[in-house]
């Protein structure tokens, strides 16, 4: 991506960012959802399960959405620098 910058479009990046941030927050929480509803028909255990699908869900999208922030500030420092 670093040669093709001349070439991007001014919004691409943000674009791609935005994408990035939104599918850690997304993805997680709704695959967290689904899995909690499966968990919770099977053993019988309305709503305990899904509960804590969906909290290890959030914790995962916070992890990943730290993560990546780090990384993009880190990008940003080092073109500056």
């Amino acid at each position: 991506m670093g040669e093709n910058n001349s070439k991007q479009a001014w919004w691409q990046p943000a674009l791609i960012l935005f994408a990035k941030f939104s599918g850690w927050i997304v993805v997680p929480v709704i695959a967290g959802a689904f899995i909690g509803k499966w968990l919770d028909n099977r053993y019988d255990t309305d709503p305990w399960l899904f509960l804590a699908a969906v909290g290890f869900a959030f914790l995962i999208s916070m992890f990943g959405l730290i993560k990546n922030v780090v990384e993009e500030y880190k990008k940003i420092e080092d073109k500056n620098s």
